[in-house]
């Protein structure tokens, strides 16, 4: 029997929507790459000759690549004002970016510094290669590093990711630490920057400490507070429909975690063999004083051994992430689009979301339809609607084109429309909504590809 969550009187309306500080950020970033080429500008006299132009264009890149590493790993810290303010997926995208460009840095840095070296000393490439990371200070270790970081890359490419499991990735990825350690050294030993240049120098490990200080609280003792502070353990673990079960959690002074509907944790859950990996999954209920719910589809290794779950298993959870929540909110009306396990979040939300709230859920057939009795409970308490789009009897899906969505919704444009579900399918909501002239301000989601 499932655990349901309700409130007795209508959520407020809206109040000041709160502004993402992302463009800020992304300023603060691009400034701090304008810096760093600027340091290679001031300490460079003229360039001469192919050799001096290789070398050149090879230290520019090495510079920014070690700037693109520490952003790497800052982006990986999981501070709260990019996780919660800005939003857990964009930073994701964000994260994926930095490491495509640092991978690119990285080759550039390595070829042309190669390249420059062997022109200048009249020797071959593989010579010139084999020369310095035998000889040269530091270089082993930032070969090692190096290697780390390609491994790194070929694994988050999107056609490798569909090849390998999410534990495998999850560990292969956490390498990317050891891989920025092993590279720092050799940047100050042989980088011409940072020789003999104390404010260089200083301000280059501020960046670095600064950013392991960052992982050191958000990634392990903030974590360790909370879970210290909280003690969670499973209280009960509930088929929804085939293959979803919630996870009911009970703690000590859940309200303190500041938790807001629509937001998710990621979880370990230290038995049945899943307390190696953790792994993002909404609240979907409004969180309560003493119990959290969670509710997953077996689609991986991990989320299969949920429905294998006791009573009294540790949780280890780290969190609340994501800005999926009421904060968005730009109108009265909301229309919240759900597909499969994206229900989630959105069935939160639909308790809570102040104004006039609809919800579309989109599921192959009425059999995969989880928390249905809760949705249409929610629904008459608080006088929303629920609408179900499922497959036709031939298998027909149903129509999410632009001009469906607004003949269903005459008003469409003067909603807040809330997204969740499959990637492919978000994004197609996504491009039907601004076909219909929903602006983008208006249309919220937060995928959980990470």
């Amino acid at each position: 029997m499932t655990t349901v969550y309700t409130r007795r009187a209508a959520p407020p309306l809206p109040g000041t929507v709160r502004r993402s500080p992302a463009g800020w950020v992304l300023a603060a970033l691009w400034a701090g790459a304008a810096a760093v080429v600027a340091l290679w500008w001031t300490d460079t006299g003229s360039v001469v000759g192919t050799a001096g132009w290789l070398t050149g264009a090879g230290r520019i890149a090495g510079l920014l690549c070690g700037y693109a590493c520490a952003v790497l790993v800052g982006l990986m810290a999981r501070v709260p004002l990019l996780e919660v303010r800005i939003g857990s997926d964009r930073v994701a995208r964000w994260h994926a970016m930095a490491g495509r460009y640092t991978i690119c840095l990285l080759l550039a840095h390595v070829v042309l510094i190669l390249a420059g070296y062997a022109a200048q000393d009249g020797a071959s490439l593989w010579h010139e290669a084999v020369t310095v990371v035998l000889d040269y200070p530091d270089m082993l270790k930032a070969t090692a590093g190096t290697a780390i970081l390609f491994a790194v890359g070929i694994t988050s490419a999107r056609a490798a990711r569909r090849r390998t499991s999410y534990e495998f990735w999850y560990y292969v990825h956490l390498l990317t630490y050891a891989a920025v350690f092993l590279a720092f050294f050799h940047q100050l030993t042989l980088g011409d920057q940072f020789n003999g240049r104390p404010v260089a120098t200083a301000l280059w490990y501020a960046l670095y400490l600064g950013v392991a200080a960052l992982v050191v609280w958000f990634r392990i003792l903030a974590p360790v507070r909370l879970n210290r502070r909280h003690r969670l353990r499973v209280d009960s673990v509930h088929k929804e429909a085939p293959g979803v079960y919630s996870v009911v959690v009970r703690g000590r002074h859940l309200d303190e975690l500041g938790a807001r509907p629509g937001q998710f944790f990621r979880w370990r859950f230290l038995g049945e063999g899943m307390g190696w990996t953790s792994t993002p999954y909404s609240l979907s209920a409004p969180p309560r004083p003493d119990l959290l719910r969670i509710t997953v589809k077996t689609l991986g290794d991990h989320s299969a051994a949920v429905p294998l779950l006791r009573p009294g298993t540790r949780v280890w959870a780290e969190g609340p992430y994501g800005s999926l929540t009421a904060d968005r909110a730009t109108s009265h009306r909301s229309l919240l689009i759900a597909a499969g396990v994206g229900i989630t979040p959105l069935r939160a939300l639909f308790e809570t979301l102040p104004g006039e709230v609809t919800l579309l859920y989109r599921a192959r057939n009425a059999e995969d339809l989880a928390l249905g009795g809760e949705l249409e409970a929610i629904a008459r308490w608080r006088g929303g609607r629920v609408l179900y789009a499922l497959n036709g009897p031939h298998g027909q899906r149903p129509d999410f084109s632009a001009e469906s969505l607004r003949a269903n919704f005459p008003d469409l444009a003067g909603h807040d429309v809330y997204i969740c579900g499959p990637h492919g399918f978000a994004q197609d909501v996504y491009q039907a909504l601004r076909a219909a002239r929903v602006t983008d301000r208006r249309i919220h989601h937060e995928s959980f590809e990470l």
